[in-house]
């Protein structure tokens, strides 16, 4: 069942009681990195193997995710700073005991490709944040893929 998150800002993401910050060097520049994340939201579920589906209104302020596993997500925008970050948060959603979710993505140029730092910030009631820090490594696995799978698709 859907329910509706905590609006939190991007200081969430130094702040959240759950908190999980990725790094990965990637060979293709920052400005295609950022189109990848923020222009071309329908190719999310190319590259990321968490996602099935991802829609962006048309003015993409907000995004429709949907995971395997059945995980559903209304998103918003909440930075979008081309070529150096691209962050949202969970609006409404369907994880039981969630309460609060921003992802933040910073890019910075490295060399002729970039260094991507992926910001996972939560919050939820004692379970969820439990299921949550079980999580770190299976988020951490996802975003390497991602991010491997994400930089072949740009050089290709």
């Amino acid at each position: 069942m859907a329910h509706r998150l905590r609006a939190v800002g991007t200081e969430f993401v130094e702040t959240a009681p759950v908190r999980f910050v990725f790094t990965r060097e990637m060979s293709a520049p920052p400005e295609a990195v950022y189109r990848a994340l923020a222009e071309d939201v329908p190719g999310w579920a190319e590259w990321f193997a968490a996602v099935t589906r991802a829609k962006a209104s048309e003015d993409g302020s907000r995004r429709d995710i949907r995971l395997k596993g059945g995980g559903r997500f209304l998103e918003t925008v909440v930075v979008a700073k081309e070529p150096e970050v691209y962050a949202y948060r969970v609006d409404v959603g369907n994880a039981p005991g969630l309460r609060a979710l921003v992802e933040e993505w910073r890019l910075t140029p490295s060399g002729t490709g970039t260094h991507v730092r992926w910001t996972f910030a939560a919050d939820g009631n004692a379970p969820c944040r439990l299921v949550l820090k079980a999580a770190g490594a299976g988020l951490g696995r996802a975003f390497r893929d991602a991010v491997v799978s994400l930089d072949r698709r740009l050089t290709g």
